[in-house]
């Protein structure tokens, strides 16, 4: 079982990513469209959560979706704050999504499914953009990251056993260096790992989500 070491909300900030926030007018929903249907040369940046060597078994396949909800006044995020009995990953903000099963199709149809069933989002009011580089956890998987556009009205309902708590986030927020913060940790094999925390409200965006975000912003910003 994976147990979290430590309290990523008491670790201190060692600095702030500090980027300018991408334009407003590039965070529109066709402006998305053309993003994803012409995509620019860019370069990940590279997750250092390998090094926390929290796992011992081979990376498990996993896909999440990334739901940009086109509301009114403005683009959010929905993120889901885990329950806290689960084994990987409990009680954190995340993407919906999960590992991939032999019936899915593809990654894509994984994190359509997986969002069906965690939150009860319907893949009808989805529409896919397109992925992102994969993501590699500390817990031992690697993860891909589908970004699709969610068109309101729509109904959703958490699945308790997995969710605590369906939230949003407007995505001019995350897409601003100003509110990426690098936090580091010592690890029992001695490792210093650098993570990326984006709090917003009552909640702590960190880890893996964090780092899926980074890469959202630098893809969006190239």
């Amino acid at each position: 079982m994976t147990k979290l070491r430590f309290d990523p909300q008491v670790i201190p900030v060692e600095s702030l990513a500090g980027e300018a926030a991408v334009p407003i007018d590039q965070l529109t929903v066709p402006a998305l469209r053309a993003r994803f249907a012409t995509p620019p040369l860019w370069t990940p940046e590279r997750s250092d959560e390998h090094a926390a060597q929290m796992h011992t078994r081979a990376p498990t396949p996993a896909a999440v979706l990334v739901p940009i909800v086109a509301r009114a006044q403005g683009p959010t995020i929905m993120l889901t704050q885990r329950s806290e009995h689960l084994t990987d990953h409990g009680g954190q903000v995340s993407f919906p999504g999960g590992r991939c099963e032999a019936s899915d199709a593809s990654v894509i149809e994984t994190a359509l499914r997986e969002t069906e069933e965690e939150v009860g989002l319907n893949r009808r009011h989805v529409e896919v953009l397109g992925t992102l580089p994969d993501y590699r956890t500390g817990t031992g998987y690697v993860v891909t990251p589908v970004v699709g556009i969610v068109q309101p009205p729509f109904d959703t309902k958490a699945d308790p056993m997995e969710v605590a708590e369906l939230f949003e986030v407007p995505l001019a927020f995350l897409m601003d260096g100003a509110h990426h913060q690098r936090r580091g940790a010592e690890f029992p094999n001695g490792v210093h790992r650098v993570f990326y925390a984006m709090p917003y409200d009552r909640f702590f965006i960190w880890g893996a989500t964090a780092g899926m975000l980074r890469n959202l912003f630098h893809f969006l910003r190239a």
